[in-house]
């Protein structure tokens, strides 16, 4: 089965969710990252996709203490990403407990650092995000759209070793009107050998069914949880019918 992926993004050590990748579109959540992840573990959920936005906007990690207690105080399995620049950067993800890091910007702006981590890391650990609109690469936060076709881009790295994609079209993210499946169909026909991880939109359990039936690697759930339109117990026993089969 699908990996379920949670979803938490953090500014100023809390919970919050943007809309389309708008920071001005922000809503902030009372929950407390170590306490929703805890609440995710609890659950039955073993993997956990954490964004450092203050990090994404700053070109740097930021939220550091947030991401060392949720992967101290859990058993998640951490994927981390916003703001990873530099070697420093990278280092600080992995002590801090992060399983794998998620990278897009410097991917597009530093192919050769980016080539070097993969191969150093390999693509267990190294995933490549590809954040998009209308087919082209975003960056910076999903602040500039790039002359880059999605296509050519993962074509590109999975021909330096990357395996798994985290996929997010970002006319989706945060507007809780269903993933992009005509997207991850087409991309997993052009590359039926590449991972991918559908990210944005995701708002009923029919959608999470769906994209399962799609037989995609891992789907990111973030906005719907936090707005209780898909609740965390229907998850469970999702993953408890899976395990059980």
């Amino acid at each position: 089965m699908s990996r379920i992926i949670p979803a938490i993004d953090i500014i100023n050590g809390k919970c919050v969710r943007l809309e389309e990748g708008n920071y001005a579109r922000k809503k902030e959540y009372a929950a407390n990252p170590l306490d929703m992840a805890k609440s995710y573990e609890d659950h039955g959920i073993q993997y956990l996709h954490l964004v450092d936005l203050d990090g994404a906007k700053a070109g740097q990690i930021i939220n550091i203490q947030t991401i060392e207690e949720i992967c101290s105080q859990t058993n998640l399995i951490v994927d981390v990403g916003g703001g990873i620049k530099s070697d420093e950067d990278l280092k600080i993800a992995f002590e801090s407990g992060a399983k794998q890091v998620n990278i897009g910007s410097l991917a597009v702006k530093d192919p050769e650092l980016f080539t070097r981590w993969i191969e150093m890391f390999g693509g267990e650990k190294i995933l490549l995000s590809a954040d998009t609109r209308d087919g082209w690469v975003a960056i910076n936060g999903w602040q500039k759209i790039t002359d880059i076709r999605l296509a050519d881009f993962i074509d590109q790295y999975l021909k330096k070793g990357i395996q798994t994609i985290v996929c997010t079209d970002i006319a989706k993210d945060g507007m809780m009107q269903g993933p992009s499946s005509d997207l991850y169909a087409d991309l997993m026909k052009q590359f039926p050998k590449a991972r991918f991880v559908a990210s944005g939109g995701v708002s009923s359990m029919e959608d999470v069914k769906s994209l399962i039936q799609m037989q995609v690697d891992g789907i990111i759930i973030g906005k719907a949880i936090y707005e209780g339109v898909i609740l965390l117990t229907d998850l469970q026993n999702l993953i408890t019918e899976s395990h059980a089969n």
